[in-house]
């Protein structure tokens, strides 16, 4: 069972935190005084990231636990065993992210892997995690979202890209999923009266490992972003500052959607960011809510069962 007593410190959850934009967000939740875990599929890259953490700030408080994002079984194993050790879930940043995989692949559930990793087992986490973010005062929910949103749309004929794939059209489908799952997450929350307010980010265009690989998976777009990388990009620090303001700043409203603010939200100081007509559909948000429910077997219960 939870402990019977809240640690005094805030506890945050990052996940793909081993590295990137995740690895930047759990380092500033960290010199904000946040108890984080680092949840990632690798215990090498989990743990080697703790470490720098430590050595960065050896007062931080800081763990690895391990989350395998394309397997449902691991989501649940991770949030039964954070409920197990956890009384309450402050922030909760769905971070973790793939991108423009050059074939299409699977994940154990048989999920197009794009749409499985960055958005059909965040959806699920956020579900299994429910009770602790309710127990919270007031918990944040953060959903890892890109620019590339806006050129996504919601194929519910084709959602796992069996009858045709295309790398960059999976991929912008994910994360205009998790725009409008940001978006029914605050519904939902103000229905039942969940208490929790749900927000998203963009990093803008933020030099990171997955960032160099998909635009390596085209040529020309590749070629293009080498010539112009010190104008229109900036570090994995940087990229981090509106996910770090959607997890922490006061001046937010809840549904709140942030980005850098310079040059067509590429790269500069957190802003509200433009959400694409799309993201905005509350209709198409709800039911791309359902149709995740009934393909990840989601609850949504505020209490966990025995």
């Amino acid at each position: 069972m939870p402990h019977s007593e809240r640690p005094s410190k805030r506890l945050a959850v990052v996940t793909g935190a081993n590295a990137g934009l995740g690895f930047e967000t759990a380092r500033g939740l960290v010199y904000q005084n946040y108890r984080v875990v680092i949840a990632a599929r690798s215990e090498h890259k989990g743990r080697a990231a703790v470490e720098a953490l430590l050595k960065d700030c050896p007062e931080a408080d800081v763990r690895f636990e391990a989350l395998d994002l394309s397997r449902l079984a691991s989501v649940r194993d991770f949030a039964a065993a954070l409920r197990e050790r956890e009384t309450a879930l402050d922030v909760l940043v769905n971070n973790a992210g793939i991108m423009a995989l050059p074939q299409r692949e699977l994940t154990e559930e048989g999920f197009e892997r794009q749409l499985g990793v960055n958005y059909l087992g965040h959806f699920l986490l956020t579900s299994e995690l429910l009770p602790l973010l309710t127990a919270a005062g007031a918990p944040r929910v953060v959903q890892l979202s890109s620019l590339a949103h806006r050129g996504g749309r919601i194929d519910f004929d084709d959602l796992q890209g069996e009858k045709g794939y295309d790398p960059w059209r999976a991929y912008r489908q994910s994360k205009l999923a998790m725009l409008l799952f940001s978006q029914a997450l605050q519904q939902h929350s103000d229905a039942e009266s969940w208490g929790l307010d749900s927000l998203a980010a963009h990093p803008g265009l933020a030099r990171t490992a997955l960032f160099e690989h998909g635009v390596r998976s085209r040529a020309l777009v590749g070629a293009l972003f080498r010539l112009t990388l010190p104008i229109m990009t900036q570090s994995a620090a940087e990229g981090a500052r509106p996910i770090l303001h959607a997890a922490t700043a006061s001046d937010f409203r809840p549904g709140d959607y942030f980005g850098p603010g310079g040059f067509a939200e590429t790269r500069g100081a957190p802003e509200r960011a433009r959400m694409s007509a799309t993201a905005c559909d509350a209709a198409l948000a709800e039911r791309l809510w359902q149709v995740s429910c009934e393909l990840t077997g989601a609850m949504w219960r505020e209490e966990t069962t025995t």
